[in-house]
């Protein structure tokens, strides 16, 4: 019997939802029973089959396809969120169904008069300001319902700006804009809401949202723990790097840092808990590590579409300058995890409790599916198309065994599974487009950026400081589309003003935005992880970001030397920063854990940090300074330890 159906029994699947739910929004929708059901299933299953078509076999103009495909979104929205959390009881009620009818009415609008709205661009009818205005409040709505209302009320102070233009303060000021203005580039140009965050969930984030849910019904995310099981079990400490392997394979299809550590957590904290590990600390490993899976190529929380297409960069570019920081990310965790274990004495996991090996290593083949997906990608293969081949082959292999071969039932469930996880990203990316489309109205991203800048006295390192705080605050309690979004377009321009490379300033922004799942106050992967290992919440978040220094660490790294993103650099020089960086991670988590071959002194741990930070800081003579350092170091540690072994040879 698989050891993770025995340790995930500790936890049952409706603790695991109800726990998702409450910190996940996206994931707290109705139960129905009946004929609403089977509705709202049958719309799902439309939903995704939709936008298989629209990929394959339809060739619709963007004012028509990303109406209906945030008709699709609004509509189910409103049928599967509730308002409030008295409202989460099951039933719908008519105000919810009324909502939903107008969300689909108000984009088959655009739909039914598609050649008319296009032809009276800015001179605009009472009803298209009705509709517009009516959409706009939509939006807003759902936005809350589903993502939350930290991004539904930059929007509406975003909106609320526009029009007030000429009354704000210093910089901020601008001529302003009247309503028929604010809706009609709002709603009827593909510059607010049907902008290009929807376009990029219309097209790629969907299919592999899509993807990644018919990955989940042929189980691999079972498998991705045992597979973890038996490549990291049996280490010192084993059920937290298993934590650590795990959440790194489900991060790559995974689009919730929250599902994420549930889904996970329920078998890894009570392993890690059992083994000896604090609770804070079990949390806090499960927590950092799959808050990491949304930086870890190649879905990344499917931010990384979004950041191809605002760049305007191919896709593949970002997944390779995302692949050595989000390794090093999960170097720094293991590191730790190892040295904690050594510093309690932890064993790993005996042959008993693991699952069996043969039979493990015999379902290999439930990663083909994301094998051929890479593949697809790296040989050029569009984006949408490849997913579509990752769907296919994710069927084709599932059929190699019976237990993992996928029924008509199964498809349906999976292409309905696939929309309702789409739905927090079709809210979030429709609210975002608001937010796009204001800045691009008032120019405001400019003003900000040039106020940042001001700031810090135009110093690259308090722009990169002040960033850092912007993105952490505006990405509390935010999933990860729309902290990308608006950390992207609020704090990144700052960077780029300063000769930031492109791709390394919006990854800086979206890296903080992404950590602040795991930074109190608003921790909320720290928050879920806390609730399965029974932990103090705040302390939990403490120690998460204690583990996570990779994630506050790498940024500054790749902006002052973008060779960590494979940005103008040779292969020789990307090791060279990769191995540095390594060392330097050793070094700070020997520092931070007070281990490394032995108990470090208060005065050996601050030279390990030192030594560590400055190793990872780019440049010869800091590595060489780093090296030096951390070598002392390891030679009094290792000196401590063997001095300590001879004491206990010699007391037996």
């Amino acid at each position: 019997m698989s050891t993770t159906s025995t340790t995930a029994s500790t936890m049952s699947q409706q603790e695991m939802d109800k726990l998702i739910a409450q910190y996940d929004k996206e994931s707290a929708v109705r139960q129905f029973e009946g004929p609403m059901k089977w509705l709202t299933f049958g719309l799902l299953v439309l939903f995704s089959v939709y936008q298989l078509s629209a990929t394959l076999f339809l060739t619709l103009p963007p004012q028509i396809h990303r109406p209906i495909h945030l008709a699709f979104g609004l509509g189910l929205v409103y049928l599967l969120y509730a308002g409030s959390k008295k409202g989460n009881n099951g039933k719908v009620g008519i105000v919810n169904i009324i909502l939903a009818l107008l969300g689909v009415s108000v984009c088959l609008y655009w739909v039914f008069d598609y050649e008319g709205l296009v032809t009276r661009t800015g001179n605009y009818t009472t009803l298209d300001m009705v509709v517009g205005g009516i959409a706009i409040l939509l939006v807003l709505e759902a936005a809350r319902r589903v993502v939350g209302i930290p991004i539904t009320t930059i929007a509406a102070l975003f909106l609320l700006y526009t029009y007030f233009g000429p009354y704000m303060p210093g910089f901020l000021e601008h001529r302003g804009s009247d309503v028929e203005r604010i809706i009609g580039h709002s709603y009827y140009t593909l510059e607010g809401i049907l902008g290009t965050p929807l376009a990029v969930s219309s097209t790629f984030i969907f299919l592999f949202v899509l993807f990644g849910a018919f990955l989940e019904k042929t189980g691999v995310g079972e498998y991705f723990n045992d597979l973890s099981l038996v490549v990291a079990g049996r280490r010192i400490g084993g059920p937290a790097k298993v934590a650590v392997f795990s959440s790194a394979l489900q991060g790559t299809i995974s689009g919730s840092s929250v599902a994420n550590v549930v889904t996970s957590g329920a078998f890894t904290i009570p392993m890690m808990k059992r083994l000896g590990y604090r609770s804070e600390f079990a949390a806090a490993v499960e927590a950092s590590s799959s808050t990491g899976g949304q930086i870890m190529p190649p879905v990344m929380g499917a931010a990384a579409f979004l950041m191809a297409e605002f760049i305007g960069v191919p896709y593949l570019e970002i997944a390779k300058s995302a692949a050595l920081p989000a390794i090093l990310f999960f170097v720094g965790i293991w590191i730790m995890t190892h040295f904690e274990a050594k510093r309690l004495g932890l064993r790993g996991l005996t042959k008993e409790e693991l699952p069996d090996k043969k039979e493990v290593l015999k379902k290999m083949y439930l990663l083909l599916p994301i094998i051929i997906i890479i593949t697809a990608l790296m040989m050029n293969v569009s984006a949408e198309r490849s997913a579509i081949i990752g769907i296919v082959a994710t069927i084709v292999v599932g059929a190699f065994r019976k237990e993992t071969r996928m029924s008509v039932a199964d498809i349906l469930e999976a292409l309905a599974s696939g929309a309702r996880m789409a739905l927090g990203v079709v809210a979030a990316t429709a609210c975002a487009g608001i937010i796009v489309g204001t800045i691009t109205l008032t120019g405001i991203g400019l003003k900000l950026a040039n106020g940042l800048i001001d700031l810090a006295g135009g110093q690259l390192f308090l722009t990169l400081f002040f960033t850092m705080i912007a993105s952490l605050i505006l990405g509390m309690g935010t999933p990860t589309t729309a902290n990308y979004i608006i950390t992207s377009t609020i704090a990144a321009p700052a960077l780029i003003q300063l000769g930031v490379p492109e791709i390394a300033a919006h990854m800086f922004t979206f890296y903080f935005g992404i950590v602040a799942d795991i930074t109190p106050p608003v921790a909320l992967a720290a928050f879920a992880a806390a609730g399965i290992a029974k932990s103090k919440p705040i302390r939990t978040g403490i120690e998460s970001t204690r583990l996570s220094i990779a994630a506050f660490m790498a940024p500054y790294i790749f902006v002052v030397s973008p060779a960590l993103l494979l940005i103008n650099t040779t292969f020789f020089e990307s090791i060279w920063v990769m191995l540095t960086s390594t060392l330097g991670m050793i070094g700070v988590g020997a520092g931070l854990i007070g281990y490394w071959m032995a108990k470090l002194n208060p005065l050996e741990r601050i030279l390990a940090v030192a030594g560590g930070i400055l190793a990872v800081i780019p440049g010869i003579e800091s590595d060489i300074a780093g090296i030096v350092l951390l070598a002392l170091v390891f030679g009094l540690s290792l000196y401590k330890a063997r001095k300590q072994k001879g004491a206990l040879q010699a007391s037996a």
